[in-house]
């Protein structure tokens, strides 16, 4: 696999900075970059997110909410009960655009419900020294299953203020027909206003549902044009970037261009009338994870294209919508030793591209070799 990406992202050099940092150089379709360690230590990082003032929360999935300051992390208490189990945790973290004046931070977790395990989602406030959540409230909470995987889960604000939360179909198999069925949560984009309310009604389906047909969502971004867009897991093959329309089916477990594990064909084949098509599809998968359409404030060269982390594959996949290919976009692989199952990527206030590495429990920031 290493032979296969080092065109793109080999690893050029390592050097230890004047500060002591660690950092390694690589090479990229935009010149070499840096990247460099922001915090190491953390356990099984599953999101981050910044705050106004620069510092940036991180959630691990064994239900710990840090705030990291100079190179410093520091829990945050007043956290809801969270199911630690399986793929099920602390997951997502999200700061509202009114944060200044809101102190809102919104959380996505595992929680236990009627059933088994759901994905939840609620919100509290950042106390004014940034020690804790106060008057934490749930807001939302799917159908349980006594299956622990596949939770989704991604949080995103919309432009008008509202929250898109994506649920996977909790690993039913391609037999399970709950992502087809729009009276559950699983398998759904949920769209909630900022009081927990749904934001989206339609008759027969479950209030908040958006869109339906999703196996396991593990990322979104509002795009600079408005739309919403995701990442989701397939089984063998069948990855998926979706640009989501309000009431569409894209398709799961009925089309995709995967198969079953076993590999077996899953479903009807990968179209069918009234279900989406990708805009991108990864076979193999790579388990997307995590995603970020770049501003290019840094590195102009980027400006407008999409990043997402892979869970199996060492690399940050970097997508150009200007560029056509079969699969959809054309694809940039970004490989170095600290690319290892990254579970998120974000644009920092100053343009930089972070990543969370589960395997080295370490957050990093790339940007442009000064």
């Amino acid at each position: 696999m290493r032979n296969y990406l080092e065109f793109w992202g080999g690893l050029l050099a390592a050097a230890v900075l004047g500060t002591g940092v660690l950092a390694s150089d690589i090479e990229t379709s935009a010149g070499p970059m840096r990247i460099t360690a922001v915090a190491t230590g953390l356990e099984e990082p599953w999101a981050i997110a910044f705050l106004p003032d620069g510092s940036v929360l991180i959630t691990e999935r064994g239900g710990r909410l840090l705030r990291l300051t100079d190179g410093k992390t520091t829990p945050i208490s007043g956290l809801p009960e969270v199911a630690v189990k399986g793929q099920g945790g602390l997951l997502d973290v999200m700061v509202p655009q009114d944060f200044e004046t809101s102190r809102e931070i919104w959380l996505s977790y595992a929680s236990k419900a009627k059933g088994g395990l759901a994905t939840a989602v609620g919100k509290g406030r950042l106390s004014a020294d940034a020690s804790r959540l106060e008057d934490f409230r749930t807001l939302f909470v799917g159908e349980g299953y006594s299956g622990e995987r596949h939770f989704g889960s991604r949080l995103v604000e919309a432009a008008d203020g509202t929250i898109f939360l994506t649920t996977g179909e909790r690993g039913t198999g391609p037999q399970g027909m709950q992502a087809q069925n729009p009276a559950l949560a699983a398998g759904k984009i949920i769209h909630l206003r900022r009081d927990g309310s749904p934001a989206t009604h339609r008759a027969g389906w479950l209030p908040g549902v958006y869109s339906l047909g999703h196996r396991n969502l593990q990322g979104a971004a509002i795009a600079p044009d408005g739309r919403l867009l995701t990442v989701e897991h397939g089984a063998r093959g069948g990855d998926e970037l979706n640009s989501i329309k309000p009431g569409a089916n894209y398709g799961w477990p009925v089309i995709t261009y995967g198969v079953d594990y076993s590999f077996l064909p899953i479903g009807e084949g990968s179209a069918k009338p009234g279900m989406e098509q990708p805009l991108h599809y990864w076979d193999p998968s790579i388990a997307p994870s995590g995603l970020m359409i770049y501003s290019g404030k840094l590195i102009p060269e980027w400006a407008g294209d999409i990043f997402t982390g892979s869970l199996n594959s060492g690399f940050i996949s970097r997508l150009d919508p200007d560029s056509a290919v079969e699969a959809g976009y054309a694809e940039e692989q970004i490989v170095a030793d600290e690319t290892g199952r990254v579970r998120d990527v974000v644009e920092s206030l100053a343009g930089e591209i972070w990543f969370l590495s589960v395997i080295d429990g370490a957050l990093y920031r790339l940007r442009p070799v000064p």
